[in-house]
């Protein structure tokens, strides 16, 4: 753990080095797979392939999300770098891909920074490379954590004068209950400062039929995306997972208005993790609840952020109400 500047390419940028250890997943896999309904925290499919393979789906005809939301950007990224004004910092969550936030720095007035926060070490590093080809001046930051546990940015980038958006993109909202989500929003709320801003992308309540094609792709993609959590298991902790006895399953829950994703065990087997210490049974059609992805309406969601700390400035739409992009204020 710690700070090194590190070169990516031949591009020099400033790494913060907070992974989570290994030690961290055996103990969050065996607490959940310990439970009545066994579960994965979702973060955990985010290893250098589970992060490649999410860049497929997110190209995937099924998948609206994203081609939606970077419509929605191109047209509304010249209002949100208008509110943002000069010698912003961008705090990306999740950075993923770099296409998104290209389109904002393409257009932001002489931006102070960029920051890029994601588990996915590798991952991330391979996106800020792109993102420093391409604004080669920028000051470009990396650090590697899981997000919703910290509670402030490196000295380094906390004690800048510069003026902070942050950019959450994607619906990753949507991956927290909404309890879990006002907790994140208000502890982030506290790593921001009065003033900043927060730009959020929120999945909108649709078709069942569409939720649900989005996330059963034709071509097995999110499938494959799913059963890779247990390939990283079996890899990292030294499980032995069976993968061919597990199914993908992607549902909507109408009742608590959330997609969400199961590897669904396809006979009685047992499962071992590490030398000796951990042994789970599995029954036949028993499931593994390993994300899910909460669909908002735009009322919904504002009133939930006006509870935690902020104020709407900005809502954008897509012409079929698809999915939105919030512009909001910490108070």
């Amino acid at each position: 753990m710690g700070t090194v500047d590190t070169i990516i390419g031949n591009k020099n940028v400033q790494l913060f080095d907070f992974e989570p250890t290994t030690t961290d997943f055996l103990e969050d896999v065996a607490f959940g797979l310990s439970q009545p309904a066994k579960s994965l925290p979702s973060k955990y499919l985010y290893d250098f392939e589970g992060s490649r393979l999410f860049d497929e789906i997110c190209r995937l005809p099924e998948y609206y999300p994203t081609r939606t939301e970077k419509a929605i950007l191109e047209a509304s990224a010249r209002p949100v770098a208008e509110a943002a004004g000069e010698q912003t910092t961008i705090v990306e969550l999740g950075s993923g891909s770099h296409h998104k936030i290209s389109l904002l720095l393409d257009l932001l007035s002489n931006p102070a920074g960029y920051v890029a926060i994601d588990i996915s070490r590798e991952f991330m590093l391979s996106a800020v490379e792109q993102v420093k080809s391409k604004f080669p001046s920028l000051n470009v930051s990396a650090i590697c954590a899981d997000y919703t546990q910290l509670k402030e940015l490196p000295n380094e980038l906390s004690h800048s004068p510069a003026s902070k958006l942050s950019f959450f993109p994607g619906s990753t909202i949507g991956n927290f209950t909404p309890q879990e989500a006002e907790r994140f929003l208000k502890n982030w709320s506290g790593v921001l400062q009065s003033g900043d801003l927060f730009l959020c992308g929120v999945d909108l309540v649709k078709d069942v039929n569409v939720l649900e094609s989005a996330y059963n792709d034709s071509q097995g993609t999110t499938a494959a995306f799913n059963i890779n959590l247990l390939q990283r298991i079996n890899r990292e902790l030294g499980a032995n997972f069976q993968l061919q006895q597990f199914k993908h399953r992607a549902i909507f829950n109408s009742e608590l208005s959330r997609i969400e994703m199961h590897l669904v065990s396809l006979c009685d087997q047992d499962v071992s993790i590490g030398p000796s210490t951990h042994r789970f049974q599995f029954r036949e059609g028993e499931t593994i609840h390993t994300e899910n992805s909460y669909k908002y309406t735009v009322d919904r969601f504002q009133e939930m952020v006006k509870r935690v700390g902020y104020s709407p400035l900005r809502l954008f739409t897509d012409p079929e109400d698809l999915f939105s992009i919030h512009l909001l204020r910490v108070n």
